[in-house]
């Protein structure tokens, strides 16, 4: 019997409002703020998941040669306990609306530097803020 954690892998976005803030989306029926984005199906590239998922979730189109990929980063499964999330991030900067759709229902844009007051998922709290502003700190 294995004991490796299962893994969700997912495309994740780092979204980048005019203002500089980041936006956070929270499923319906949790209470842990994240990245947006969703799981890769088989067939698809990380960027077009990641596309297709903005578009579902938040009407948001985006061409995916905008989106600068950062690499991939794992940390514990906010909703899904025993798993681990694998996100293949992406840098888009957007000044457009979205809208919560799908199974989104809240959406919220905060400063990077803090938590906005939120719960938030372990990958976007542990790994994704902080990697996102050390990398504001060297190149300012």
């Amino acid at each position: 019997m294995s004991t490796s954690p299962r893994i969700i892998h997912i495309a994740a976005a780092l979204l980048i409002g005019p203002d500089g803030r980041t936006l956070l989306v929270r499923k319906r029926g949790t209470e842990a703020f994240m990245q947006p984005g969703g799981k890769i199906e088989a067939h698809e590239l990380p960027v077009h998941a990641l596309a297709r998922e903005l578009e579902e979730e938040l009407n948001l189109v985006i061409d995916p040669a905008q989106a600068t990929y950062l690499g991939h980063f794992s940390a514990p499964a906010a909703n899904e306990p025993g798993f681990i999330v694998r996100a293949e991030l992406f840098l888009l900067t957007i000044d457009s609306d979205v809208s919560p759709a799908a199974e989104i229902e809240e959406v919220r844009w905060i400063d990077p530097a803090t938590d906005g007051h939120l719960t938030l998922a372990p990958l976007t709290r542990d790994v994704i803020l902080p990697f996102y502003r050390a990398s504001l700190t060297t190149i300012a």
